[in-house]
This record gives C-alpha cells, structure tokens and sequence, in this order.
C-alpha cells in the first residue's frame, strides 16, 4: 500500500512538472495584503492591451506569470479589482521579479530583473523632476494672475517655455546617448511626439541597426513617415 502510494505521488509530481507554465520571460513576485484574486501579464497588441497570461490567487499573495518574448517591450501587471491600476514595466528575456502592497499596487512597486526597465527608470526620475517643475509654474502663473502681477506672469511664461526645451533636449540626448536599447525609441514615442521634427529625426538617425528594426524602432520611423507626409500636404 505504501508502495502504491509513493508511486502515486511520483505521478502528480510528473504531472504537475509538465504542466508548468514556460516562456521566454518569466515574471514573479508577491503582492502583499492580496488574499484573493486574478492577475494579469498584459501588453499592446495592435493598439489593444491584451492579457497574455494570468494566474487567480486565493489565499496566497505569490504569482508566476510568463510570456515568449522576443524583444524587450513594455507590459503590465493588472489585478482584477484595481483594473484602473497598472504596474507599468519594460520586459525582456529572463526572470523578472515584482513585489508590491496592495493598498499601493502600481506606486508602490519594486521591479528588478530587467535591464531596459531600469534603464527606463533613469530616464523617468529625471522627467519626474521637470513635471514638478512644471506643475510648480502653472501654480505660480495662477496666483500671478489672481495677484494681476503682468511682470511675474511674463517671467513664468518664460520659464514655463525654456523648461519644455530643456525637457526635450534631456529626452533627445538621453534617448540618443542609449540608442543601443529599445527603450530610446520608446521613449521619443511617448516623450517626444509633439517635438519638432528634426529632434525626431536626430534620434531615429541614432539607433542601431538592431533597435530600427524593433517593434518601436519601426513605429517611430513609421511615425515619422506620417509626419512627413503630411507637411507636404
């Protein structure tokens, strides 16, 4: 009987080997506070976000999640009843591992494992640093105006624009000095849409070979075309 039962176990432990998730990237974590509910690996698909794998949790906190990946892009990390809540990051090939509370799901996230991600992350402090700013000035501008203080109101303006310049420039160069990463094309996309076309032009005349034909690499030059186009018209 002994024996029946040993063998027994030999087989779930089989079973429950091969039926183990596998990808290419594999992303873990905990969630803490989580006692019940489905989590979401998602990413853009033809300008849709679709879940590419998702694990229900009950009673427990730790998840596995995976996906084929390719080339590094950005996903997220959706939890069933904070849908409007997305942990943003930049996955890649490996094991990439995600801890966060669940009272603070998307802020108080801790993501490591991924390269592009904190690369990503460099980036993003820096750009933090001019939207305070930003914010700061419309606040002033706005007391100004209460205040009807024409002078200060002027001098804001004025700041108000060299801070969008320099914002740019941080983002070219930044994007440039990284050409190597698909996260400099990613970044011209979402930081750099508005900008003059030169500076567009400048990064995508930067990148490798290998990162111009990555998925952002072709939508900024893509992008770019689009433009073009329509000044002509």
């Amino acid at each position: 009987m002994n024996k029946n039962i040993f063998i027994v176990a030999l087989l779930v432990i089989s079973l429950l080997s091969c039926s183990k998730k596998e990808g290419s990237m594999v992303v873990q974590g905990t969630i803490q506070g989580l006692q019940k509910g489905t989590l979401y690996l998602q990413k853009i698909q033809d300008t849709i976000i679709t879940s590419v794998d998702s694990i229900k949790l009950v009673g427990e906190s730790s998840f596995n999640l995976v996906d084929n990946i390719k080339e590094p892009e950005l996903y997220f990390l959706t939890l069933s009843d904070k849908e409007n809540e997305k942990i943003n990051f930049f996955g890649e090939k490996g094991t990439i591992t995600i801890n966060s509370k669940l009272d603070k799901f998307a802020t108080s996230a801790k993501i490591t494992g991924s390269k592009s991600h904190d690369l990503l992350q460099t980036y993003q402090e820096m750009a933090d640093k001019f939207n305070g700013r930003r914010l700061e000035i419309i606040k002033e501008s706005f007391d100004a105006q209460n205040a009807k203080d024409d002078e200060l109101i002027e001098k804001l303006d004025k700041e108000f624009d060299r801070l969008v310049k320099n914002r740019y420039r941080y983002t070219a160069s930044f994007s440039i000095k990284n050409s190597h990463s698909e996260v400099a094309p990613y970044i011209a996309l979402t930081e750099l849409f508005d900008a003059h076309i030169s500076l567009l032009d400048t990064v995508n005349n930067s990148l490798t070979n290998k990162i111009k034909a990555s998925k952002y690499g072709k939508q900024l030059d893509e992008y770019i075309k689009e433009i073009k186009e329509k000044e002509v018209k």
